[in-house]
């Protein structure tokens, strides 16, 4: 229904030629109504004329002639607007087939584009996918399990032996003393001789008991 209202291609070729002619053709109807007003108001400056002159016979006909012209230009008048109507209908369907091939155009690229992607093969993709899938993962745990010795290894153990380490450390902090802040200096008041520290005094000691006794050998 649609082709034979609106056309194939040949025929909207077809319909643009008519447009065009349609064109000309209100070219040429303005033109000729514009020749004729012309005339109309010639005739009617003769009216003027002759009515000065005293020719009233001269005068009626041109206004006569004047009639006439502005029936022709009222004729060109219809003719122009059933040009338009025309145009405006050809130019409708124009843009009405335009829309149809457009969409028309548009169906038959979904439907290819939906041959090329059917259902079946996107399951069948899916699939492969889901198998390639499951498969890299069987490999990497291949590739994380431990063999030969290490495979021996029990973590039970090693978090035993984990836990047991953690408490000795725990035990050996426990036991360790406090640690004290050192002690500021001592500073003697003005005049007063700084006391040694013990230590020091000690050591003086057995250097003067050393000394008497190289004395007393001698």
């Amino acid at each position: 229904m649609f082709k034979r209202l609106l056309g194939k291609p040949k025929q909207e070729t077809n319909a643009l030629e008519t447009l065009d002619k349609l064109n000309e053709t209100l070219e040429m109807l303005e033109k000729k109504e514009s020749v004729l007003l012309k005339k109309a108001a010639a005739e009617v400056e003769k009216a003027k004329e002759f009515t000065r002159a005293k020719n009233k016979r001269a005068a009626i006909q041109c206004l006569k002639r004047k009639r006439l012209y502005e029936q022709q230009v009222e004729q060109l008048g219809n003719f122009q607007l059933r040009i338009h109507d025309q145009m405006i209908l050809l130019e409708g369907a124009k843009a009405t087939t335009e829309t149809v091939d457009a969409l028309r155009t548009g169906a038959a690229a979904m439907k290819a584009m939906q041959k090329a992607t059917n259902i079946d093969d996107v399951d069948k993709t899916m699939d492969e996918i889901n198998e390639q899938t499951e498969n890299m993962k069987m490999i990497q745990e291949a590739l994380s399990t431990p063999i030969g010795s290490a495979a021996d290894i029990d973590d039970d153990e090693l978090e035993a032996e984990l836990e047991e380490l953690e408490e000795a450390e725990l035990e050996e902090q426990l036991l360790q003393p406090a640690t004290t802040a050192p002690s500021a200096p001592i500073h003697a008041p003005a005049g007063r001789q700084q006391v040694r520290p013990a230590s020091q005094h000690s050591k003086t000691e057995e250097d003067e008991l050393a000394a008497l006794q190289a004395e007393m050998a001698l």
